[in-house]
């Protein structure tokens, strides 16, 4: 068998380290989740989690990654091909398992207070909701919303988490009330113009000069 080149090496080192960082996050936490834990858990020396990630901080942006890619890449999947009742089962499915998922959903909070003081984690987070809302709306612009595409997005993705939250609380609360929102969003007839904040922070409509 060929011996890996450096790189390669380098690549499945990166590779072994981020699946055991995102098991130990899911399952751990943030905090409980040390490098050292991480580390030593792959088999590997703190020396080389450092070779591939400045720190924990950056380690968790690259799992959240992860995660947030194969969400979107299985809802764009599942609703590949689909319309009308097919879509809304689809999406109904894909709702009742990741919404509320504790793992997922009590790292996303945990992470989301360690950015409480670090303005630079903030952004990264933030730049990473943009671009999960960005793919949502690419979805819903197949069809006609009641909403903007982007307006939408935000508004699916803030119920999504809020929701998210309560079924860890209460895991008795279904995920129907997100795909309910859904459909009854898709339903309404769209406005003529979003309202939308001016420049000087007055509501004016889209079309409206400011």
């Amino acid at each position: 068998m060929a011996r890996l080149t450096r790189a390669q090496s380098q690549a499945r080192t990166r590779e072994r380290l981020l699946e055991t960082a995102r098991r130990m996050f899911l399952t751990d936490g943030y905090h409980a989740t040390s490098l050292d834990k991480v580390a030593d858990t792959a088999g590997f020396s703190k020396g080389a989690v450092y070779s591939n990630f400045r720190n924990k901080d950056e380690l968790c942006l690259a799992v959240l990654d992860g995660i947030h890619a194969e969400q979107i890449d299985q809802l764009a999947a599942l609703l590949a091909g689909r319309t009308g009742e097919e879509t809304a089962a689809a999406f109904a499915g894909w709702a009742e398992r990741v919404v509320g998922d504790e793992g997922w959903t009590l790292l996303r909070v945990e992470f989301a207070a360690q950015s409480r003081r670090d303005p630079a984690l903030r952004a990264e987070l933030a730049a990473r909701d943009q671009a999960v809302r960005a793919a949502i709306a690419a979805l819903a612009r197949r069809g006609p919303t009641a909403l903007p595409p982007d307006d939408l997005a935000t508004a699916l993705l803030g119920l999504g988490v809020g929701l998210g939250i309560q079924r860890v609380i209460d895991p008795a609360i279904g995920a129907h009330v997100l795909t309910g929102t859904l459909a009854a969003l898709l339903a309404a007839p769209a406005p003529p113009s979003a309202a939308r904040p001016g420049p000087t922070g007055r509501i004016q409509a889209a079309d409206q000069p400011g």
